[in-house]
């Protein structure tokens, strides 16, 4: 697979887009560091216990404060939070979860210090090795290293840029996590809450650090002041001196050079289509997410069965991807087109699957329910990308949808005979849309004339081009 990653900045924001086989695959952007604060670690007090919700609120010092779940706090232990902890009591977190619409961040006890090549897990005593290395002979090698050089009672995880590390580069690195968590602790123990005690690195910082490979094609940047930064970054974290990284300097912006910025546009649509001419819809709600797929304009060559089975592979496939540039999470419901053959749904299943393991974010794959419905999870890791490229209309108020030209008519109708009732009233005038307007007049103007005899009073409507559809003037003459 063809890796690049593109970074451009522009109004003081940096964008990043994750391109693989030339199509954009991931997308992150960040306004400044201090507007993030995923990573970072806090020293907090609790605020309120909530037994029924096993959770408790954590004054971080930040605008809200944090939610605490009990699985967030320690390991293996099933007593009720209230037993772990007390109102009042310091603790030391970490944010797992940015905060979103009335909902403060999502917290955790259980802290994590990320390297380019381990993961060190101070409160938590065991070893992992991340499922992006398939080999089992370098799992197992990486498996008894990471046991071996964990500190005691703390936990490592070996990431996929181990992959064929040295017994030295990854004891180093151990190393440094650990000299970081102890100035941590120490900083911890002589300050109060709320307290800063860690901020995670820049976005640049994290891509170099969390996505760049040695499979990593190219980095092509668009700023100088970029370009001296990744260098800089490169000899740090010892990332191979075969991924180029090349300063762009063309006239065009650089995402529309590439293409990334029409990719950014379609994936806020809801229908997607397919090489196949099938299509996707998408449907993202606050519960649920529901995917659709439609043979639309691909007919086939042989029978319907074989038909529905290829738009199925493919909008498998496809699903995956969507699924991990759009950064959606939680519950997703896939209305694949239905098939008789339980091993055709076999094949899906497995297709869809096969796609999702190139996926760094953990998903679940459940099956087909009595509906036929395929029913899947995949982790709220990061902000959905419709919350950080769009907001909601001011007209329809994020509904997708605003009141018809009728309905728009026959509540300024009614407006109007409320006005006509006071007797100090001698005229009304009404400035609306043009298909408004053409609504409360009717054909022939029956409408206002009627209005007109029932009320004894003076009306006019006029037509506005330049006023939107649900948006009208009433005034009147005393």
């Amino acid at each position: 697979m063809l890796r690049k990653v593109v970074i451009s900045s522009f109004l003081n924001q940096v964008l990043v887009g994750i391109v693989e086989n030339g199509r954009l695959a991931e997308f992150f952007r960040e306004k400044d560091q201090t507007s993030r604060i995923v990573g970072n670690i806090y020293k907090g007090r609790i605020e309120n216990v909530l037994p029924g919700m096993a959770a408790a609120f954590v004054d971080l010092g930040l605008e809200r404060n944090g939610f605490l779940y009990v699985d967030d706090l320690i390991r293996d232990d099933q007593r009720p939070i209230n037993e772990l902890v007390k109102k009042g009591q310091e603790i030391v977190v970490q944010v797992a979860k940015e905060p979103e619409g009335s909902k403060g961040a999502r917290v955790a006890a259980r802290i994590s210090l990320p390297g380019r090549f381990l993961v060190l897990m101070p409160q938590d005593d065991h070893v992992g090795v991340s499922r992006q290395i398939p080999n089992p002979k370098e799992r197992a090698r990486l498996r008894e290293l990471a046991g071996q050089l964990k500190p005691a009672g703390m936990g490592l995880i070996v990431r996929t840029a181990a992959y064929g590390r040295s017994d030295q580069e990854l004891r180093k690195e151990r190393d440094q996590l650990f000299k970081l968590w102890r100035k941590i602790d120490r900083q911890s123990r002589k300050c109060s809450a709320p307290a800063l005690l860690y901020r995670d690195h820049d976005l640049i910082y994290r891509i170099m650090r969390d996505v760049v490979t040695d499979t990593t094609e190219a980095i092509i940047v668009d700023q100088p002041w970029i370009y001296d930064r990744i260098i800089d970054i490169r000899a740090k974290l010892h990332i191979s001196p075969a991924t180029k990284i090349e300063l762009y300097s063309g006239e065009v912006a650089l995402f529309d050079q590439l293409g990334l910025s029409r990719d950014l546009e379609k994936a806020t649509h809801k229908r997607v289509w397919l090489n196949s001419g099938g299509y996707l819809i998408i449907d993202q709600t606050e519960a649920l997410v529901s995917i659709d797929v439609n043979t639309g304009k691909y007919t086939g060559r042989k029978n319907l069965a074989e038909t529905v089975l290829r738009t199925n592979l493919e909008a498998a496939r496809e699903i995956a991807k969507q699924l991990r540039l759009r950064n959606i999470g939680g519950i997703i419901i896939i209305d694949f087109i239905d098939m008789h053959s339980a091993h055709d749904r076999q094949l899906v299943l497995e297709a869809l699957t096969a796609a999702l393991a190139a996926d760094k974010t953990k998903s679940h794959v459940l099956g087909f329910t009595q509906l036929g419905l395929v029913e899947m999870t995949r982790k709220k890791a990061k902000t959905r990308l419709s919350h950080i490229l769009e907001t909601d209309c001011h007209h329809c108020g994020g509904t997708g949808s605003i009141l018809s030209q009728d309905m728009i008519a026959i509540n300024t109708a009614q407006r109007i005979y409320t006005l006509a009732r006071e007797p100090d009233v001698k005229s009304i005038t009404v400035s609306c849309h043009p298909l408004v307007a053409a609504a409360l007049a009717g054909d022939n103007q029956e409408n206002i004339k009627l209005m007109r005899k029932q009320t004894r009073k003076q009306i006019t409507i006029c037509g506005c081009d330049q006023f939107e559809l649900d948006y009208t003037e009433i005034s009147c003459q005393r």
